[in-house]
């Protein structure tokens, strides 16, 4: 059986040829499992393809009422969407580990030609790495994954009323399945990515930022749990938890300076509160220089590069095992002399033409103001000199265009630049963060309309590759990482909107 596979809306000719008879003078005859009308000549053709073409097609050919050949052998056409199903996995953990259930689905539910809407069941085809059991239904649960789940899945739909027709294979959605997790560090128990929940122990207070606070001395371990049923890591290392002195350690600059720049020299002090005076002196930053174990750092010549957070903490000399807290962190800012300004949009970066956007620059220099690429009469109100004074500036009546902004001081100066896109009201924006998130902050991304009105169904992506599809209004990150970092849009009932850039900052290496 000669079997042909093409998308809905194609132009195909199936010809019937008699061959080995010298005589060309013939009638023709066909038969098909479809419901459309056969044709008497030699060619059966099909300007636009749809489901009811589906079938087997089969001719002959006749010289009289008493001659004819044979019936041919089946000719099969199987006529699909160019659609493709959608595979999904939830939870939607970018890593799962041995042990953890997780439920793999095929979604075909956006197929959008029409003559598909009356097909309301549908038999499935699976591609997965582990081919023992291939399940026929539209998901199926991995109820203990094992690393031989890792691997690409896809899938595709058949309507039951027409096994002949299918969807497209779906995109390849790839699962890692890795060993069983450790606890990163027990104190602090640190698990990326989240969402896991720190394990109860006695004696121990769990706070909001995941770490955990002890009232007696002794030897601590944890572990984490996440899903339903919960999933445990391994236990982590133990750790040896000594008195903590009530004494204070706190972080002093000298001069205290509201703002350090390049080539001055400054002092960072550990001073400790109370009455004991031998102490030794440890010091932990995320700079690239850390201090010696001594009670004051002296920096000759400040550089960026000393920029970042400095803790010190005391320990006494007659029993090492007692020590104060951290110190609160003091933050040291060194910037290039004179320091650049810094241009600040508050609503985002993706606009309608109905908007307007305020613009602030903050900076030393006595005046500023906004330069664009490409320039536009339309904003070029902005562009007039003001004073550098929290000052604000407002841009409206836009256009349906694009640009660039930077501010410039009086001194020739150049700000960070902001690309602001703009929309018209019949499309849809992206919502997402202005500037830079720090890794384990949440996110959450929405999709909007100039009406204001709320959306659902809305499709998210990430540099151009779906990660959710679902009945939800936005999309949550409820804790970042730096493989978050990409370009992301939103689509709602097929209308896209223009992709931003969401940038994560690292967290210090200290807390990883």
């Amino acid at each position: 059986v000669n079997c042909l596979f093409i998308f809905s809306g194609e132009t195909i000719t199936v010809r019937c040829e008699i061959k080995g008879v010298g005589d060309t003078e013939w009638e023709y005859e066909w038969r098909t499992t479809s419901s459309n009308t056969s044709p008497t000549h030699s060619e059966y053709r099909i300007s636009s393809a749809s489901v009811s073409h589906s079938g087997r097609y089969w001719c002959k050919g006749r010289r009289d009422s008493y001659s004819s050949t044979e019936w041919s052998n089946p000719f099969q056409l199987i006529v699909s969407f160019s659609n493709k199903a959608v595979v999904s996995l939830q939870p939607n953990w970018p890593l799962i580990f041995s042990g953890e259930t997780i439920t793999v689905g095929c979604d075909i539910s956006r197929v959008g030609y029409t003559e598909w809407h009356e097909y309301t069941e549908w038999e499935y085809e699976w591609s997965k790495p582990n081919s023992n059991t291939i399940p026929t239904n539209n998901g199926y649960i991995i109820s203990s994954a094992t690393v031989s789940n890792s691997g690409n899945y896809r899938c595709m739909g058949k309507p039951k009323r027409d096994l002949y027709s299918s969807t497209a294979w779906s995109n390849v959605i790839t699962l890692i399945v890795s060993r069983k997790l450790n606890c990163a560090k027990c104190f602090f128990c640190i698990i990326t990515p989240i969402p896991w929940t720190l394990i109860e122990r006695k004696n121990a207070v769990f706070l909001s930022t995941g770490q955990i606070r002890v009232s007696q001395e002794g030897v601590y371990r944890c572990r984490g749990g996440r899903g339903s049923p919960v999933y445990y890591t391994e236990y982590s290392d133990s750790i040896n938890i000594h008195k903590i002195v009530t004494n204070r350690a706190v972080v002093i600059l000298q001069p205290n300076w509201p703002e350090i720049y390049s080539g001055e020299t400054i002092t960072l002090r550990c001073e400790i509160q109370g009455r004991d005076t031998e102490w030794e002196y440890e010091w932990m930053t995320t700079s690239s220089y850390k201090p010696p174990n001594l009670n004051e750092y002296r920096i000759r010549s400040v550089s960026p590069s000393y920029r970042g957070d400095y803790w010190c903490k005391g320990r006494l000399k007659r029993a090492q095992q007692n020590s104060t807290e951290w110190s609160i962190s003091f933050t040291l800012t060194a910037s290039y002399n004179p320091p650049q300004p810094v241009l600040t949009v508050p609503d985002g970066v993706q606009h309608f033409t109905s908007d307007s956007v305020l613009l602030s620059c903050e900076g030393n220099s006595t005046k500023w103001r906004v330069k664009s690429l490409p320039e536009n009469s339309y904003w070029s109100y902005c562009s007039n000199w003001r004073r550098m004074t929290r000052s604000t500036c407002t841009i409206h009546r836009y256009r349906l265009s694009a640009a660039v902004f930077w501010c410039e001081s009086g001194s020739r100066e150049f700000s960070n630049a902001v690309n602001i896109t703009i929309q018209g009201m019949d499309h849809i924006i992206l919502v997402s963060p202005v500037h830079s998130v720090t890794e384990g902050e949440s996110v959450t991304l929405g999709c909007k309309c100039w009406t204001e009105k709320i959306l659902s169904n809305v499709t998210f992506y990430k540099n151009d590759k779906l990660i959710q599809y679902d009945t939800r209004v936005d999309m949550k990150i409820s804790a970042v990482s730096k493989s978050d970092e990409g370009f992301y849009r939103c689509e709602y009932s097929g209308n896209l909107s223009p992709q931003s850039w969401m940038s994560v900052k690292s967290l210090p290496d200290f807390i990883q």
